[in-house]
């Protein structure tokens, strides 16, 4: 080897040493600031808060500060520091380093957006100790000093009113007093305010609310409690940690004014709002008051649409129109008479075991089931199942917006996406088995008749903002119900609906009784049980304005002579008549 290589060798062996530590210090120089602090505790510390990871926000702190403070006080105090500043979202940014009464600390800038005082940007201060959070309980919060905590003093903003089509308040006021000109009929549908539960009470605490403060808990006053409520204001104070519940003054650390509610206008007519609770009275069911051409909800009293029910023989009118469609019956055609009907075996007795049968217009006006059994299975399962769904079954109702309809929890109307046995399938033609129903969705089925074969989105409320994103759907046509309109006035005519019979106004309706309660031995309909009463039509029949229906629970006679005069007296009352 020559000298010049040799003497390479010895350099490339003395500086190679040199250059991985100028690169380790190069490292760790993009990790510590200039005074050399080393801040990737602090971040990652901070990281973990935008994360809402407080498990690893711990484990960033020192072992003296993990020593005085276990992970459930550590976690409990931020989740107490953020509710009462409503924090929703917390946003860090990049450490540095920070002098702190002359020990290192780290600097995060970190921006919380909260729902009451908008966003708060601050630099979060972190004392270091070998690179880990030196904690104390004032760190829950950027800005807070030694033995401060943080306190909300709260504005509550103005609740606002819910409108009647014509302006008439059915709730308006103060939360702690709300009140109608229409009194308690306007509850049927404004809802009530009341103290909230426990998950509710924690939710509007984060918003900003007082704990316990009255709030929506039913009806309209709960789906739409955020826009009614509006948001309220106040001031976020630092008071003194060894003042007590009672100290005073502080440091205000931020402010915002309360921002009134908005009111929710709803297509509610107030008379027959009244003329709805005054009918069903103390009974407990529902009624449904639809405008029979554009579908908007005029009146509801009871459960009307919290309270799905077997609906009896009112599903008869989807049975028929199914059938219609598939040509399997005529309004001709003739059945024979009889108390009863055979399907796989199982015995479906008429109601009272009361013979009929004779042309489907005749079987159709008496509610004949040994009649219309058999043609569950002869429409079969994809048909039957489908015309339902046209008519609005197994989808949320279109009251208002989704997110406000799973608010306040109201189901649909439901019956099995495929119904495999004729059995099955007869019992749910007439109603029965898995078939459930709202007065809601039955009162729907009649505005579709009403309205030509066309089914209107059942809007409750005016504001295109909360109004459910639904069109119109064409069911049937407008030939199968003009059938259905013939047979319908002859069930008031001559059938089992003639208690919903008006003076000088024809009404087009159908009943409906459903047995409660499982089917026992080999006979449906053979033992007299508890039922259910349901009534739903449309009036006038040729220039229809309004469509009805009534349910009673466990009543004490069938569709006929319990819900057909409930109706009755809503279409009397509209319509002025005796």
């Amino acid at each position: 080897m020559s000298s010049r290589a040799a003497r390479r060798r010895r350099l490339l062996t003395r500086t190679l040493p040199i250059a991985l530590l100028a690169l380790a210090a190069f490292v760790a120089g993009i990790i510590q600031g200039a005074s050399g602090t080393d801040v990737s505790g602090a971040q990652a510390f901070a990281d973990a808060w935008a994360s809402q990871n407080f498990r690893a926000m711990y484990s960033e702190i020192s072992p003296s500060s993990a020593r005085q403070y276990s992970l459930e006080e550590f976690t409990s105090d931020y989740e107490k520091a953020q509710t009462t500043a409503t924090v929703k979202h917390v946003d860090s940014g990049e450490a540095s380093d920070s002098d702190s009464d002359g020990g290192s600390a780290a600097a995060v800038p970190v921006t919380l957006e909260t729902h009451a005082f908008g966003d708060i940007q601050r630099d979060l201060v972190l004392p270091l100790d070998s690179g880990k959070v030196d904690w104390a309980p004032d760190l829950v919060f950027p800005g807070l000093r030694d033995d401060e905590r943080l306190v909300r003093h709260t504005t509550v903003p103005k609740r606002a009113p819910i409108l009647a089509a014509d302006g008439t308040p059915l709730a308006a006021g103060p939360a702690t007093a709300r009140s109608s000109p229409i009194g308690t009929a306007a509850t049927a549908i404004a809802g009530s305010v009341s103290t909230p539960h426990h998950k509710q009470d924690d939710e509007l605490q984060q918003l900003g609310f007082p704990p316990a403060y009255p709030t929506g808990t039913s009806g309209l006053e709960l789906a739409f409690n955020q826009r009614l409520a509006g948001h309220p204001g106040g001031e976020l104070v630092a008071l003194p940690a060894s003042g007590g519940k009672t100290a005073t003054g502080g440091r205000t650390v931020a402010t915002t004014d309360p921002v009134p509610g908005k009111p929710v206008h709803t297509t509610i007519d107030p008379d027959l709002q009244e003329a709805a609770v005054a009918a069903l009275g103390a009974t407990y069911g529902g009624l449904a008051v639809l405008d029979a051409e554009d579908g908007s909800v005029l009146a509801v009293a009871g459960i009307a649409f919290s309270g799905p029910q077997p609906p009896g023989s009112t599903f008869k009118l989807i049975t028929t129109t199914a059938a219609l469609e598939a040509d399997v019956v005529h309004v001709d055609d003739e059945f024979p008479i009889q108390t009863s009907t055979v399907v796989e075996g199982r015995e479906i007795d008429n109601a009272h075991s009361e013979a009929c049968g004779g042309t489907f217009t005749e079987a159709f006006a008496e509610s004949c089931n040994s009649v219309f059994a058999p043609l569950g299975p002869k429409v079969g399962s994809n048909r039957l199942v489908g015309t339902a769904e046209s008519y609005g079954f197994n989808s949320p109702p279109t009251l208002y917006t989704d997110s406000a309809i799973k608010a306040a929890g109201i189901p649909s109307s439901t019956l099995p996406d495929r119904i495999s046995s004729d059995l099955d399938l007869a019992v749910s033609a007439i109603g029965q088995g898995e078939v459930l129903a709202t007065p809601l969705e039955m009162a729907s089925v009649a505005q579709t008749i009403a309205n030509g074969g066309v089914r209107e989105p059942n809007s409750l409320v005016t504001d295109h903002s909360l109004r459910a994103d639904a069109k119109p759907v064409r069911v049937t046509s407008s030939d199968v119900t003009s059938t259905l309109r013939t047979l319908m006035i002859g069930v008031v005519t001559s059938g089992t609906g003639i208690a919903a019979a008006l003076p000088g106004i024809q009404v087009a309706g159908k009943t409906g009784t459903a047995e409660l309660g499982p089917v026992t031995g080999s006979r449906i309909g053979a033992e007299e049980q508890k039922v259910d009463a349901w009534f739903t039509a449309f009036a006038p029949a040729t220039d229809p304005k309004l469509a009805v229906a009534a349910m009673v629970v466990n009543a004490s006679g069938d569709g006929g002579t319990v819900a057909a005069p409930i109706v009755r007296s809503v279409m009397a009352s509209a319509f002025g008549v005796g």
